[in-house]
């Protein structure tokens, strides 16, 4: 830093600047009138003629030197360095003529303004009168003088035209903001309008934002109060039969009645009549008049505890109702896939044998190829499993589909492939009931269906009488547990005996995408490849076996992790070495009285495969788009293959709207069988 040495003006030490007296001249200048203005107010006459006024002025001075000496620093900050202002303060350190302390620190700062501009001196003495102080951030201060610093504010020209500069650069972001807005609520309409396309059109009937009931927190409170009125009037009903209030009892009945028919199918008050509100009202009358005359706590109190248990009664026998509807839905078979079926046999049988054929023959038993087994009665369904596939292959060509179907679908199976085949792929249909080696003599299943036990607990509520006492017994007689085409997949080897690996898959399935990485997959020595469905408390043993059953207490773990049929990679060569389909047999066997599991094929699958089982990633198989309505969107979108596992299949009236597309969309709805069936989307 550059010093100055006390008593000279005129020069510097070595390594200053020039010795020019003019700074400190021009320092001497700003100071001269804060001098002045000190003298002036300091004088005797004026100390003495009012010495409450003097010590006020004295005050006012006080703070104007103070202002005219920040004044004077503000102008020196234009005009010279830092260099400069600290050889000032070190040469008037002694003098002390401003607070050096506060110049350092501050650095010729000031937290307040002066607003307006153009006042006088006296103005300043006398307090403002039409302006005042303004602080940085825009208020105003109150009283004459604010407790801060303060400097004149001047409307020069460069200032006013920044000034306007800076008003045209608001409004111009100002005008920005409202275009962005504009194109903001534009995506926004856009986005909700996309969003709308997607919502299950089923539900769309029932519930919408502009109805009145949302507009209410409970848009169902008054349907809710009539319904507590009619039990109460039921209640009222019984005992003023039993005292023989017999007019009573009629007002109550013309009453009742009169609530039911304004009540109707009503779920919420938007739904309800215009005369509901009146008999409201008549209802509650007769309710007050009857509680007068009728009122009893303890029979009140017995008369509500039959109807609830009356009303358990209907929930549960509505349950079981519901319960067999679903199951009767599940296992029937549409009208359109039987008229598909029927056709498509008819148009097969009456081709010449040499046009029955596939071709590409040849590639059925290439073990370099990438092979898959579907064992299907549905021929829909089949040509839905086989089109996506193909659709989403890389290459074609290299994909081979093994189909299995019953000889009541054989034709029509054919005749669908023959009429639309799959493109390069190769394709081939066989009959299930043309394998003579699988014959109750070697398997457990047939044997154990011949039997007169297996036919009377399968089909013994034929004979019920009433709804309720055969929808227990419905789930067991559902087809595909009867079929020999639902227990094929643990013959695997014996029907394709030439491969080394197959892709299986269930004909409720949509291929999203390529699948043959599958077949790269390192198995570690395990059979089965499979997506693993277990949660932390679903979907484990415990759920599918009889663990108080010692057989099956001993050999596995309750907590052992479920996996999913629907999509199984099958190593035949390690099976083989394995003897999976013996140690089938075995468990089936042991199973014969059914104490080891119910019903289906994943329990034994579970028990054959048990240490056999290796987890694929779970994109690979996304599961329950036919029960589960809540499956987030982006997983059902990046899975490779989803299953409709569940009564609600996407051929079937009940399936979920909002999953539906995902399958429809591998159907040509404009071909021609289609169109002669009736099948639309």
């Amino acid at each position: 830093m550059v010093a100055w040495r006390r008593g000279q003006f005129g020069r510097f030490r070595p390594g200053g600047f020039a010795g020019s007296w003019l700074p400190l001249a021009l320092l001497l200048l700003f100071l001269a009138p804060s001098a002045f203005f000190l003298l002036y107010f300091d004088r005797p006459s004026l100390r003495g003629s009012d010495p409450g006024g003097i010590d006020s002025l004295n005050g006012q001075s006080q703070k104007i030197a103070d202002w005219r000496e920040r004044m004077v620093l503000q102008h020196l900050k234009s005009l010279f360095s830092k260099e400069v202002f600290d050889v000032v303060a070190a040469s008037m350190d002694d003098l002390d003529p401003l607070n050096v302390d506060n110049f350092r620190k501050n650095n010729l700062s000031a937290s307040w303004t002066w607003a307006g501009s153009g006042d006088s001196l006296d103005d300043v003495i006398s307090g403002p009168k039409k302006t005042g102080f303004v602080e940085r951030d825009g208020s105003k201060s109150s009283g004459a003088y604010p407790s801060g610093e303060y400097t004149q504010f001047v409307d020069t020209p460069a200032k006013l035209a920044r000034r306007q500069l800076r008003e045209k650069r608001r409004q111009k972001r100002a005008a920005d903001l409202v275009q962005q807005d504009d194109e903001a609520i534009v995506k926004l309409e856009n986005a909700a309008i996309e969003r709308s396309k997607s919502v299950d059109s089923a539900v769309l009937g029932k519930y919408s934002i502009w109805r009145k009931e949302n507009e209410n927190e409970n848009p169902d409170s008054t349907v809710r109060f009539m319904r507590d009125q009619m039990i109460m009037a039921r209640v009222y009903l019984t005992l003023a039969k039993m005292k023989d209030k017999l007019e009573l009892y009629q007002e109550i009945q013309s009453r009742l009645k009169e609530s039911q028919r304004a009540l109707g199918e009503a779920t919420a008050d938007a739904d309800l009549h215009n005369s509901a509100s009146e008999k409201m009202k008549a209802m509650g009358q007769v309710l007050s008049k009857a509680r007068e005359q009728l009122y009893d706590c303890k029979l009140v109190t017995g008369k509500l505890r039959a109807i609830l248990q009356t009303a358990d009664e209907q929930v549960r026998s509505l349950k079981r109702q519901s319960t067999f509807l679903s199951q009767l839905a599940a296992k029937t078979i549409p009208n359109v896939i039987h008229c598909l079926s029927m056709r498509l046999t008819i148009e097969y049988y009456l081709l010449p044998p040499e046009k029955r054929k596939f071709p590409r023959s040849e590639n059925l038993e290439n073990r370099d190829l990438y092979h898959y087994a579907l064992f299907s009665d549905n021929v829909l369904a089949a040509s839905v499993v086989v089109n996506s596939t193909v659709m989403n292959a890389k290459d074609p060509s290299k994909h081979v589909f093994h189909l299995v179907t019953d000889k009541l679908n054989f034709g029509a199976m054919n005749m669908w492939f023959l009429l639309n085949p799959p493109g390069k792929a190769t394709i081939h249909v066989e009959n299930v009931d043309e394998f003579k080696w699988l014959n109750s003599s070697y398997c457990p299943v047939l044997r154990q269906l011949e039997s007169a036990a297996m036919k009377e607990y399968y089909f013994k509520s034929d004979h019920s009488t009433t709804l309720s006492a055969g929808s227990s017994n419905l789930k067991y007689r559902n087809p595909k547990y009867l079929s020999m085409l639902n227990h094929l997949r643990f013959y695997l080897p014996q029907v394709y005996p030439k491969l080394d690996k197959i892709l299986f898959l269930d004909d409720d399935i949509v291929v999203q995408k390529d699948l043959t990485g599958l077949w790269s997959v390192n198995l570690h020595g395990k059979v089965n490849g499979a997506v693993e469905t277990c949660g932390e408390s679903f979907h484990r043993f415990d759920k599918y076996l009889n663990f108080s059953n010692p057989h099956i207490a001993r050999n596995f773990n309750p907590n052992a992790c479920g996996w999913a049929y629907g999509m199984n990679m099958f190593d035949l060569k390690e099976w083989k070495k394995k003897d999976i389909t013996g140690i089938y047999h075995k468990w089936q066997n042991l199973n014969e009285d059914r104490l080891l599991w119910k019903l289906g094929t994943l329990p034994p699958g579970l028990i054959t495969f048990y240490g056999l089982t290796h987890p694929l990633e779970k994109s690979w198989h996304v599961l329950g788009l036919g029960y589960n309505p809540s499956i987030d969107r982006t997983e059902i979108e990046n899975a490779a293959v989803i299953h409709y596992n569940g009564n609600m299949k996407p051929w079937l009236e009940l399936a979920m709207t909002k999953y539906k597309p995902y399958w429809s969309k591998y159907i040509k709805y404009d071909h021609p069988y289609f169109r002669t069936c009736h099948l639309g989307e």
